[in-house]
């Protein structure tokens, strides 16, 4: 895909559903009493694979544009499931499939079993979940076991472990407690109240209950991840208007950077939707400094690290990010692959154990970006070459399918 330069850079912007809600309205629906419609989905490839298993499982999911009908499955049936690269939905059902008490193996491609799957499996265990892996890795196999519940510290602030850890817990017997060692995006912890979860939220403690649950329609705001490249192309070349999008506190830590970094921001019309607080948000071109931050702000902010180091490189001065060595392990190294595709556009970006060092330039030369199949890498490249001085192009563009299948279409 090749990406020229543009000096200015306007427009308003609707942007697709919230990836991690659409997740989780599909999963919790397809097992709850009743039907549902979701409205503003993301129907990108991780969340169709959330559909084709839950779909395995015996639920009813049906897809027409961006709405969902879903009839909840009374009982789950033993299933082989594909995940595709979506690790959130293999993490999910693992705690899904324990506390329904089915036997599955989960299965996903190269890159999906690659990752780290133990995180999720061992604290599982605890609750007496019988779960096996490859390794540490897919293929996880999740047999019938018994649960009870006990407390439970999770070792890394991770809605994925915690969400798992939740959903085993509805079919433990007694009460479970997750503590993490700081606060996670808290969608799981929000729908499933909805839906008449006996569970509590107490700071970075979640109690939870054996407990059914009520289908619930859901109307899924924009994805911020997905938002942030065209937010922030407005602050470095223009100005955008992006509408509809979810600023949940646990999610929207880079409008926190933004503050530090100078950027001209503001939400408008602003508003609950589903329990989730929506907002329009307009970022003006702004004069950008440099920032440091760490372990503090990542759970609020790790997806959006690429496209906020990419900021950084058009800052003035030297912006330090540590306590992202969650970046490993998401769809390809993303600390290494963050800094090559900073260094491949003109950047001076240095990758350390946990983070960068990155010494802005105010502007950047342009060139050809390798995307390594990662959709945020390449996504961060298309605003970096965008705001360039001569573009350049990306590397297996298509990735982006995965999150934002128009995302080229909107840049356009």
């Amino acid at each position: 895909m090749k990406i020229l330069p543009r000096t200015n850079f306007t427009g308003e912007f609707s942007i697709p559903g919230d990836k991690s809600i659409t997740h989780r309205a599909i999963m919790f629906n397809a097992v709850a009493e009743g039907e549902a419609d979701i409205t503003g989905a993301l129907l990108g490839e991780d969340c169709l694979s959330t559909a084709a298993c839950m779909r395995a499982l015996g639920a009813t999911v049906e897809t027409d544009g961006e709405r969902i009908h879903i009839c909840g499955a009374e009982k789950l049936r033993d299933a082989s499931l594909d995940c595709g690269n979506s690790g959130t939905t293999m993490r999910l059902l693992m705690g899904l499939a324990a506390g329904r008490g089915v036997h599955v193996r989960l299965t996903g491609d190269a890159s999906l079993s690659s990752r780290p799957m133990e995180r999720v499996a061992a604290p599982l265990r605890l609750l007496g979940a019988d779960i096996a892996t490859e390794g540490g890795r897919a293929p996880v196999e999740v047999r019938p076991a018994r649960l009870q519940g006990c407390r439970v510290e999770t070792k890394v602030a991770s809605a994925q472990v915690k969400s798992a850890l939740i959903l085993a817990a509805l079919g433990a017997e007694g009460e479970t407690v997750v503590c993490e060692p700081l606060l996670s995006r808290d969608h799981t912890e929000r729908m499933l109240a909805a839906m008449g979860a006996r569970i509590r939220a107490d700071g970075c403690e979640v109690h939870v209950r054996k407990s059914g649950l009520r289908a619930a329609d859901v109307r899924v705001p924009a994805d911020i991840s997905s938002a942030a490249y065209f937010m922030a192309l407005g602050a470095l070349r223009g100005e955008t208007l992006c509408r509809n999008v979810g600023v949940n506190p646990t999610r929207a830590g880079i409008l926190r950077v933004f503050e530090a970094m100078n950027v001209q921001f503001s939400l408008e019309n602003e508003r609950t939707v589903c329990g989730e607080p929506v907002a329009d948000i307009r970022v003006k071109k702004s004069p950008l400094r440099a920032v440091s931050f760490g372990r503090e702000w990542m759970p609020s902010l790790i997806d959006e690290l690429p496209v906020i180091a990419l900021l950084c490189a058009f800052a003035e001065g030297e912006s330090v990010i540590t306590g992202a060595e969650e970046l490993r392990v998401k769809e390809s190294d993303r600390i290494a692959t963050t800094a090559e595709m900073i260094a491949a556009l003109g950047g001076d970006c240095t990758a350390t154990a946990d983070g960068f060092v990155i010494r802005g330039k105010r502007a950047l030369e342009g060139g050809n970006v390798r995307s390594h199949k990662d959709h945020r890498i390449a996504m961060s490249g298309a605003v970096g070459l965008a705001a360039s001085a001569r573009g350049g192009e990306i590397e297996d563009a298509e990735c982006v399918n995965i999150s934002f299948p128009r995302f080229y279409d909107l840049l356009g």
